[in-house]
């Protein structure tokens, strides 16, 4: 029997609670819902975060709208699930993450003054510690990407003071490192590669470009992705190109498919 659709509504409270309606009836009535469990769930909100990451590179707000919202179902039905069992609702997790925020917020609502945002990382930080976690670093994903978690630790031990201050001794540790990495990995030499050492260095390399990348106040994983997305734009032009001219690419020459490559590169790509 079919079910009444929940109407839109225009205050975000009611519009919540829309939402709330609509994963109880599916829970109960969809068989896909009915089925799913946290762990089948967690690729998917993975799959939807980084779908929101695309979005907001790209910087398209309709999509990153849609993909807020996707993310918000994903929210609500861990805790409808959650809540099945008997452990907590949605409610408690709203009025958790509220109880986290005010707590670590005392230069707000408590009597703690701050001088800049560095003071409030410091704070939040110390607020974590005392609260129960044995390390600064426990809050960093073991499953976050490398690229990340690098960022991330750094974030956080800077938070305790772990640190440089000058962005010039940041940058001698990246030549420190790239050398280091050139001293164990030089093909001029010809000399035997110890693959695993050179791993270790050129990971030692990356850590210390991402350090001086966050003192600069870049973030790596969004050049990264910049990158990558440009890079893809210009060989799909390349490939464009050449099948337009009916040329296979593994027939051209590095210096053939340059030409391509730069016309993309003129164009913006």
């Amino acid at each position: 029997m079919a079910h009444p659709a929940p109407q839109t509504q225009h205050t975000p409270a009611l519009a919540f609670d829309r939402l709330i309606t609509v994963m109880n009836t599916l829970r109960i009535e969809c068989p896909w819902d009915k089925k799913q469990t946290l762990e089948s769930l967690r690729h998917l909100t993975i799959e939807e975060t980084y779908e929101l990451a695309d979005a907001i590179l790209e910087n398209d707000l309709d999509e990153i709208k849609n993909e807020l919202g996707d993310l918000l179902m994903h929210m609500v039905f861990y805790a409808k699930i959650a809540e099945e069992q008997e452990a907590f609702n949605i409610t408690d997790a709203l009025n958790a993450v509220c109880d986290k925020l005010i707590t670590r917020h005392p230069h707000i609502y408590g009597d703690t003054i701050v001088n800049d945002e560095e003071d409030v990382k410091a704070n939040w930080e110390q607020i974590k510690l005392k609260e129960g976690n044995k390390s600064v670093l426990a809050g960093v994903p073991k499953s976050l990407p490398a690229l990340v978690k690098a960022y991330r630790i750094q974030d956080k031990v800077r938070g305790v003071g772990f640190d440089w201050d000058d962005k010039t001794e940041v940058w001698k540790k990246v030549e420190e490192e790239l050398q280091e990495f050139k001293n164990e990995y030089n093909i001029v030499e010809h000399k035997h590669i110890d693959l695993e050492k050179a791993e270790q260095e050129f990971g030692d390399l990356l850590f210390a470009l991402t350090n001086y990348a966050r003192h600069i106040g870049i973030n790596p994983e969004n050049a990264l992705e910049r990158t990558n997305k440009k890079f893809i734009n210009r060989f799909n032009y390349l490939e464009a190109k050449a099948s337009e001219r009916n040329l296979k690419l593994p027939e051209m020459t590095l210096d053939e498919m340059d030409v391509f490559w730069n016309e993309a590169k003129s164009k913006g790509l």
